[in-house]
């Protein structure tokens, strides 16, 4: 199994985050299958202050690419992506439109 590391922020604001949280409490359906389907197996999201910081693993089956051609293509996830973007900002150095960064590991024990 692959890990990868992911990093977002969110909007500096108590109530939005306090919100944000709410709506991961209770996250729709077809978005928790839309992850499953894409080969990812295990998916946490810690909070520290304003930044986000996703840990996936994933099945051999998975890839970013084809992730985002299903995402594309399913309406519901474009409509959470679309509620989600007014909690979340792009990091500094993101490139246009782009939201979760990979993150480079650089140690290991």
């Amino acid at each position: 199994m692959k890990r990868y590391c992911l990093a977002l922020d969110l909007v500096d604001d108590e109530q939005l985050i306090a919100e944000y949280k709410q709506y991961h409490q209770s996250v729709w359906p077809e978005i928790k299958e839309s992850i499953i389907a894409s080969g990812i197996e295990n998916l946490d999201i810690y909070l520290t202050g304003n930044r986000l910081f996703m840990i996936m693993e994933v099945n051999e089956s998975f890839s970013f690419e084809e992730k985002g051609k299903a995402d594309l293509a399913n309406p519901k996830v474009q409509e959470w992506e679309t509620l989600m973007w007014k909690f979340q900002q792009a990091l500094p150095g993101a490139k246009p439109g782009e939201k979760w960064i990979l993150m480079d590991q650089i140690f290991k024990l």
